[in-house]
């Protein structure tokens, strides 16, 4: 019997957030590229919150949009309300997040990939990797086809052999009800892949119709929007915006939890998947944090041809009688209307230390791995890896050296060295306090760190480059001037400082000196600036944060110096951790099973020593 037998240079399995920016980043860069989905209507589905970007998570997105990846662009095309968080505090923190039309942003980005050259778009589930001596060499469909190929990225997200649940109703199904993938996982086992079985969890859905938004406190969005793509021109991002809503839970919410937790599958033994320890379940929430009065409950839209609104905040598998009642306790939400239960559900994924820094696994050559089945949660995870995976892909098709973006360069290179390094027994969440250099790395910066990266893969383009390298010039430029620029004790300087409660001069003072006093900034000292050039509101930012935090970022460079230092010296990989002396029999067991590609990766493994790093320094000198 015949079956169809294709050829493509790359295949990607899964058309998530992962999924989308693995395809586009390999047939960008000229790679006949396939992309696997079981639902064409899922592409770029937000099967959970209706919003990208958040705490840490703007900063991936931005540094995604500086490689030359889609997420910011898309976003930046379909949000409905945009803040920029932790603005009170210092600029290393400052997070943008975007509410999204979900559906928009979805249509969105199926646009792209439909319209993107050398890619296609293949409804079919992928049931089996072939695999000859080690090497990928193609994958199987459900229906039996064939597709030969030179790689292979894995981005199925939460869909092998996918189960939700919500009290004693378990269906055997992917986000929203959509078909799991539940034959791929055996085939993954019989070529030595490790799994790991997680869960994550999602809130009701609820009828706006059915909502006292009088008994909530309105959230509305920033007045000024800054746009997550560093090609979008930011006049094009300020649109009339959509409010989100402020509720709490409150003792009776917590005492209808505590009183059926007896029926909750977390607790009864019926979920075995491991959660996300920084975004637990409501029912988690209680018990964990007994001691709390209340929880914040957001209210947002799902996007504006629809009146389905997400309760941020409450996501459960309590059985539906129960979450009917929760949710009816909680002021604002007395009569609303549940239009879908919320859910737990669980899926296979790997464990991502068999992975290179690189996302190709270390025992089949060719095979990469991006998003949630990778272990971690949240879509700008997910996009960060397939970005990182299918423009890996490529490059090795092509015979180039791989990209691997370290701790010191970008958030998303956090993300992949915990991944790689570290033991990960819940599904990992990006968050600021993982990054060490994190003043370097602000989410302000990322087209300065990461877009020279992209232009030499392949990914920006000439005229983004070089719009690049004249912002570095401005922003030079503009610093030495106002290092040197005096102001005197003139009456205009002493008012305008009077006016921001800042000490008058007593003698003559440079901009940059008024610049590093907490009160004031670049911007605030625009009147008594006579010789200011025009310059964009990029470059200004640039120009007050490197002024104002000058000795601390000098500092922390002083500390990459250090960790580039170690990140240098390579461990050979024919190493026999066996022979050498000294080391502790668990530092001997991790080393092997984690094989680190130089002495900072194996500092950072749990169960490696400093004493243990100093050993193996030695023993690298002996043998070199």
């Amino acid at each position: 019997m015949n079956k169809l037998i294709e050829e493509y240079d790359v295949a990607v399995i899964g058309a998530g957030h992962a999924g989308c920016e693995a395809a586009l980043a390999s047939a960008r860069l000229g790679m006949e590229t396939i992309i696997f989905t079981v639902s064409v209507d899922s592409i770029a589905l937000m099967p959970c919150n209706p919003n990208i970007g958040g705490s840490s998570k703007g900063h991936l997105v931005k540094e995604i949009d500086a490689l030359g990846g889609e997420m910011g662009k898309v976003i930046d095309r379909t949000f409905i309300q945009s803040k920029m968080l932790n603005q009170s505090k210092g600029p290393a923190v400052h997070s943008l997040r975007a509410q999204a039309d979900k559906k928009r942003y979805s249509t969105e980005m199926r646009k792209v990939l439909e319209n993107t050259d050398k890619l296609t778009v293949k409804q079919a589930e992928v049931t089996e990797l072939i695999v000859e001596d080690g090497i990928i060499k193609g994958v199987k469909t459900y229906s039996g086809a064939t597709y030969l190929c030179k790689a292979v990225v894995l981005c199925t997200g939460t869909y092998l052999k996918a189960r939700c649940i919500y009290g004693d109703v378990s269906n055997y199904t992917g986000p929203n009800g959509l078909q799991a993938a539940n034959y791929l996982t055996d085939s993954l086992i019989k070529n030595g892949v490790e799994m790991f079985r997680f869960k994550t969890g999602t809130p009701a859905r609820i009828d706006k119709r059915s909502i006292d938004f009088s008994k909530m406190e309105e959230q509305k969005g920033d007045e000024r929007v800054v746009p997550f793509s560093f090609s979008t021109d930011p006049e094009d991002v300020q649109i009339e915006q959509e409010s989100c809503w402020l509720t709490y839970t409150n003792e009776r919410t917590h005492e209808i939890i505590r009183a059926n937790l007896d029926r909750s599958p977390l607790y009864s033994g019926m979920i075995e998947g491991t959660g996300p320890r920084y975004c637990p379940s409501i029912e988690d929430k209680v018990v964990k944090f007994a001691d709390k009065p209340r929880h914040q409950v957001f209210i947002e839209p799902e996007g504006l041809d629809t009146n389905e609104m997400y309760v941020g905040g409450m996501s459960s598998s309590l059985p539906e009688d129960v979450q009917h009642e929760m949710y009816h306790s909680v002021p604002g939400l007395e009569h609303a209307k549940i239009v879908r239960n919320a859910y737990a559900i669980e899926y296979d994924c790997i464990n991502p230390r068999q992975l290179h820094a690189t996302l190709e696994f270390k025992n089949i050559k060719n095979l990469f791995s991006g998003g949630q089945f990778n272990g971690s949660s949240g879509y700008e995870e997910a996009a960060a890896q397939g970005l990182v995976a299918g423009i890996n892909a490529a490059l090795k098709i092509k015979g180039k050296e791989l990209m691997v973006l370290d701790r010191s360069e970008a958030y998303i290179g956090v993300l992949i060295d915990d991944l790689v390094t570290k033991e990960n027994h819940e599904p990992y969440r990006m968050m600021t306090s993982r990054a060490e250099y994190r003043l370097l790395l602000r989410q302000d910066n990322a087209d300065l760190r990461l877009r020279k990266k992209g232009y030499e893969v392949g990914l920006i383009s000439e005229e983004q480059y070089q719009a690049l390298l004249k912002k570095e010039q401005q922003i030079r430029q503009e610093i030495e001037r106002v290092e040197k620029a005096t102001v005197g004790k003139t009456q205009e300087v002493q008012e305008l400082l009077e006016s921001y409660n800042s000490t008058p001069l007593t003698s003559g003072s440079t901009l940059g000196e008024l610049i590093r006093r907490p009160e004031l900034n670049y911007e605030i000292l625009a009147p008594i600036d006579k010789n200011r050039p025009e310059l964009s509101w990029d470059v200004k930012e640039q120009v007050n944060i490197n002024i104002k935090y000058d000795g601390y970022i000098r500092r922390q460079l002083k500390q990459v110096e250090q960790f580039k230092k170690l990140e240098k010296k390579q461990i050979p990989s024919d190493i026999n951790y066996d022979e050498v002396k000294s080391l502790r029999i668990e530092a001997v067991q991790k080393l092997k099973l984690y094989q680190p590609l130089n002495i900072g990766q194996a500092s950072r493994i749990s169960g490696v020593s400093p004493a243990d790093i100093s050993v193996l320094l030695v023993y690298l000198e002996s043998r070199r």
